[in-house]
């Protein structure tokens, strides 16, 4: 275990942190479509509008510092598809690779799980060998693959979606 962790449920409080982790993945990378860097305000609206669908929004602090954080979100608007998410998981990025997004995750999952979610997508940028190796550790499959479907960095994108069936209702 990695002393000093503490997975809780987002509060306002923590937009900034939020904005600090996600702001270097937006300019940097291409792990999110994202183009312009969100302030802790957007990050507010983001949470505000996770909680009013009643999903979990969870952040990951080591030594009382939000290192990461994860959510669940609507996949589509439709009734029938009230029993699917799409989640999100970020960390800082100078903390990859040490158990903590699997930590993270695995938690986001339990509480998806105590809502009677039934199915849950990531959405993953390829190639992405760090998120998929996540994904396919905690079991999920990948369903689809999606070819040239976001442009960012002078280049074309494809990306996957993975599936975790949760639930059996």
């Amino acid at each position: 275990m990695i002393p000093d962790i503490l997975i809780r449920d987002v509060t306002l409080d923590d937009a900034p942190a939020i904005a600090d982790i996600y702001n270097p993945y937006v300019l940097n990378t291409v792990i999110t479509f994202e183009e312009n860097v969100v302030t802790p305000e957007d990050i507010v609206a983001r949470i505000n509008g996770v909680k009013a669908l009643g999903f979990p929004y969870l952040v990951i602090e080591q030594n009382q510092q939000v290192i990461g954080y994860a959510y669940a979100n609507q996949w589509r608007s439709r009734a029938a598809y009230r029993h699917t998410v799409e989640t999100s998981i970020y960390l800082d990025q100078a903390l990859a690779g040490k158990g903590l997004g699997t930590m993270l995750y695995e938690e986001l999952l339990e509480k998806l799980k105590s809502l009677g979610i039934h199915v849950v997508l990531g959405g993953i940028t390829l190639p992405n060998p760090v998120s998929v190796g996540l994904h396919e550790k905690l079991g999920f499959k990948k369903v689809a693959h999606f070819p040239q479907v976001g442009y960012k960095f002078g280049r074309w994108l494809d990306v996957g979606f993975w599936e975790l069936v949760i639930s059996e209702q």
